[in-house]
């Protein structure tokens, strides 16, 4: 595909999040938790660490996609999750100066406010956090410098994966009445609160539904 036919579909994708995400009622969840943000970021071009199940590139392929990183195994809490990039906002900060300093910090990429497309519904996860997701647009996003501490590897997820036919699964869980939802990636899958956040991240800036995610259960192992 030409340049200029993939920079007429960049801004085409950019301009459908935005408007889709200014005409989505989002939910806050303020006072629940301690405030945290996580970026949402869709980048231009495709693939970057190899995931089970999808192809792997060596070169740099035309898919939108949207950045997620694991976590090394090493860390105390969460070791090798699936992640977004993201953190916990510190004094005197705003939900999207942690996001995007969080972005920073962890893979190296540094935007402005005007990158931010819009934001989805803040989540409460049982460890006791509000995320408010931040929808990021982050260019090409060719050079990422991973914190070793916190990343242990990132991924360029393409969108159309986000929208498998065998997305979102469901599994029922003995200690809630609602399901714990799961979002297969490749042939790994990625469960609540990140996964809450990619599918409705998929039903409301890719599908254009207004879908709501608060009620998803978490799974044992995501509430320490």
């Amino acid at each position: 595909m030409a340049d200029d036919t993939l920079a007429v579909a960049d801004r085409q994708l950019r301009d459908q999040v935005t408007a889709r995400l200014a005409r989505f009622a989002r939910r806050e969840a303020s006072g629940a938790g301690t405030a945290a943000a996580v970026i949402l970021g869709i980048t231009e071009l495709g693939f970057g660490a190899a995931v089970d199940g999808l192809p792997r590139h060596d070169q740099w392929q035309a898919a939108p996609a949207l950045l997620l990183t694991r976590r090394p195994k090493t860390m105390r809490r969460h070791a090798g999750q699936w992640a977004l990039p993201g953190g916990r906002v510190d004094a005197g900060e705003s939900v999207l100066q942690a996001g995007l300093r969080e972005l920073q910090e962890e893979v190296g990429l540094q935007v402005g406010p005007e990158a931010v497309l819009g934001r989805l519904d803040d989540f409460v996860t049982d460890s006791g956090f509000v995320m408010t997701p931040l929808v990021v647009w982050l260019g090409t996003a060719r050079e990422l410098v991973l914190a070793p501490e916190e990343v242990a590897s990132a991924h360029r997820i393409p969108l159309a994966e986000l929208q498998r036919p065998d997305a979102p699964r469901l599994d029922a869980i003995d200690d809630s009445p609602h399901p714990v939802l799961r979002m297969p990636i490749g042939t790994d899958s990625i469960a609540t609160p990140t996964a809450a956040l990619l599918f409705q991240f998929a039903e409301v800036c890719l599908a254009d539904r207004q879908t709501r995610v608060g009620h998803y259960a978490q799974p044992h192992f995501a509430r320490r």
